[in-house]
């Protein structure tokens, strides 16, 4: 019967041989001892440390990366956050000052009443003190327990040592005063009222009752409940959150600040780490439950994912609920102007910071029930990009009111009704834009060829270059649901609005779409896919949320939901511009828009960009070419043509389209075409004079090759 080989000889007359010889033995054919089930364990080598060694020796270059608290408070970093802070200090004193104010003459009566009994409790205090009765009579009283009269005496001559200086301190104090009542008499009028108003409330706060304060409380409960560590903890506990409570019940230090809690603006700001696999995301999402858990209102709570990693909540609470804070005015109502490549203000935060947005390469798609402010939200942008005279407006309302009427006279295209023929012109516009589209795409491409359209974009530059055809072109249409449902426009103005969408970002068209019903139907999906920047204002559910957010947006915690019609109008969770968070519109009522609009005509008339009335028309680029338009305006009885006199022409024929040519951009609209331009001489006044021009001839036969191409095509 065979035996462990690590089994005692002694128990089975074996022998025990080390392992290390049998190793070798092994190398040498002997196998008898190591078969397939034996492991043999080697001497163990320790392998390097898992973790460096602490080192407080942290070098400078690692220092810079470290988090440090900045040099100046956030509260003071902006003008608007020190003028928030300061603006709630201010109505809070005032508030404290009138309340109190008005029971003035019931406070005088209270302090009279109390004074005099306050007298003699003074006095009586004063003579204790003066006895010294109080400071060691446990000690001698407990020594008159234990017939002790040796340590009693001891006590009280102590006892009497402390009076005699406290009976000469009092004696002096009272002469003293008895000498300043008597020159009181002496001294004016207002002396003497000003000394007894400063006596009397000290006597009567001595008299009084310890239940008979004489001021009323301000409120009956606190009217600003501070943000502290441990209140949000508590509220973070109340979310129900799985994830914290566990977390929490094993390690009480789970939840943890980065930072101080702080000021910013008129509130605190706490930046919280949640515990470990636990977003800010879930706790956004439960926003109702952690205002419930600080008994504050649901408006003066605002959680949002912080900066640094997903876990990050940064949690600000104001000092008031936002729908009692005054919004400030939009800063562009008086003056200045817009560059529509640059951002400009827009909305402001719960903190009543200023946020940005912009309209460059992007569209908009604004959407929310009645009465949450969306029509003033897409007119604010309006108003803004009318601030930049290159940028061309072309607005449709569909509802009918004329909210955006104000802005007609800076547009190149207004609407206003949910006609039939109203809703015609707005699907004609859609697609005439498709088209623009498409001519814009070639003068990029142009421009691209010679360096001026880095990335095959729009620039600054270009956008403002006369005669480019490549300006801003800005294009509102309010309640799109009136189109988007319209039996006989409705679907081929979906599909080629997506398109425009999809195209006109990097070519200069920006679409500002609003609506009020957002469903399958009223809002294609392709549209929502591709708008990359929206603004959800109050709805009622959560596809309605989801439809103009995107896909599990409310369930990220974004809801839109929590804002009311009218109470919160100009509330909604903006997305596209960094993170989605709660932002509120600028408001601007129509008598204001009327001084910006004013403002922006006067912006256009110097620039030269102000729509004639009654003008209002669309040119179709794709029904006419430089080339077309050369041999129309060509001078009769000419078979050569300078470009300067050529551009005048063609500037006459088409002003929206040509004005503002000069000799070089029509030499670069021709060489697509194989054009030649070269010098063409003639004389005047009996001198030879050189310039840049054209020969007909050439004109013809690249006219010729271009039919010759469309027909083979």
């Amino acid at each position: 019967m065979s035996h462990h080989p690590y089994e005692s000889d002694d128990e089975q007359g074996g022998q025990v041989v080390p392992l290390d010889s049998r190793r070798r033995d092994r190398h040498d054919g002997a196998d008898d001892f190591f078969d397939r089930e034996t492991v043999a364990v080697e001497e163990r080598v320790a392998g390097p440390p898992v973790d460096p060694p602490d080192d407080d020796a942290v070098p400078y270059r690692l220092r810079g990366r470290q988090q440090r608290t900045p040099i100046i408070p956030a509260a003071l970093r902006t003008w608007n956050g020190v003028r928030a802070m300061l603006l709630w200090q201010v109505k809070d004193a005032a508030y404290v000052t009138g309340y109190h104010a008005a029971r003035l003459p019931k406070y005088t009566v209270k302090v009279l009443w109390y004074a005099l009994p306050g007298l003699f409790t003074v006095l009586g205090r004063l003579l204790r003190w003066a006895t010294a009765e109080e400071g060691n009579w446990a000690l001698r009283q407990y020594a008159a327990d234990r017939n002790d009269p040796e340590t009693w005496l001891k006590l009280d001559k102590q006892r009497q040592r402390q009076s005699r200086w406290r009976w000469f301190v009092l004696v002096t104090g009272g002469c003293t005063t008895a000498v300043a009542l008597l020159l009181l008499s002496e001294v004016p009028t207002w002396a003497r009222l000003v000394v007894a108003g400063a006596a009397l409330p000290l006597l009567a706060r001595a008299g009084r009752p310890a239940d008979a304060p004489i001021t009323d409380r301000v409120s009956q409960g606190p009217r600003y409940r501070k943000l502290t560590a441990e209140l949000v903890r508590r509220a973070l506990l109340s979310c129900g959150l799985a994830g914290i409570n566990q977390a929490v019940a094993k390690d009480q230090h789970a939840i943890s600040f980065p930072q101080d809690i702080h000021r910013v603006g008129p509130g605190h700001l706490a930046i919280v780490d949640l515990p470990y696999g636990v977003e800010a995301a879930d706790v956004v999402a439960r926003r109702g439950r952690l205002a419930s858990a600080m008994r504050l209102p649901l408006d003066q709570v605002w959680p949002e994912p912080g900066t640094g990693h997903p876990g990050r909540l940064a949690l600000w609470v104001g000092y008031e609920p936002a729908s009692k804070m005054k919004q400030p005015a939009w800063p562009l109502l008086k003056d200045g102007k817009v560059d529509v490549f640059q951002p400009f203000p827009f909305a402001t935060t719960p903190r009543m910071e200023t946020v940005h947005a912009e309209l460059m390469f992007r569209n908009w798609l604004d959407g929310g029930q009645p009465g949450s402010g969306k029509t003033f939200a897409l007119r604010l942008k309006v108003l803004a990009a009318a601030l930049d005279p290159r940028a061309e407006l072309r607005v449709y309302e569909l509802k009918g009111v004329g909210d955006f009427k104000v802005l007609e006279p800076v547009c190149t295209e207004y609407g206003n009704g949910f006609d039939d023929e109203t809703k015609a012109r707005c699907a004609a516009m859609i697609a005439w834009l498709y088209k623009e589209c498409e001519r814009r795409s070639k003068r990029i491409d142009h421009y691209a060829a010679l360096g001026k359209a880095p990335e095959n974009k729009v620039t600054p530059e270009l956008a403002s270059l006369k005669g480019s055809g490549l300006h801003p072109l800005i294009v509102a249409i309010d309640e799109v649901q009136e189109l988007f449902l319209d039996p006989k426009y409705g679907k081929e103005a979906g599909e080629i609005c997506e398109k425009v969408i999809k195209l006109g970002r990097a070519l200069g068209v920006i679409l500002l779409i609003g609506t009020q019903i957002p469903d399958k139907d009223s809002l294609p999906t392709g549209i929502t896919r591709n708008v990359n920047t929206r603004y959800c204002m109050s709805v009622a559910d959560q596809t309605a949320n989801d439809m103009i957010l995107g896909t599990s947006m409310y369930k990220n915690g974004y809801r839109a939901t929590v804002f009311e019609p009218v109470v919160d109008a100009g509330w909604g969770i903006l997305a596209g511009l960094g993170k989605p968070a709660a932002r509120r519109s600028f408001y601007v009522n129509g008598d204001d828009a009327k001084k910006v609009v004013a403002r922006a005509m006067e912006l256009r008339g110097l620039a030269g960009t102000l729509p004639e009335p009654g003008t209002q028309t669309r040119e179709d680029a794709s029904t006419f070419d430089v080339l077309s338009d050369l041999a129309e305006v060509w001078p009769a009885g000419e078979n050569a043509a300078w470009n300067e006199a050529l551009c005048s022409r063609l500037a006459e024929l088409r002003p929206g389209f040509y004005a503002g040519w000069k000799s070089e951009q029509l030499t670069a609209a021709l060489k697509p075409h194989g054009v030649t331009v070269g010098d063409i001489g003639r004389r005047i006044d009996g001198k030879a004079v050189t310039r840049r021009g054209i020969r007909f001839d050439d004109l013809t036969d690249a006219i010729a090759e271009r039919n010759r191409r469309r027909n083979s095509a």
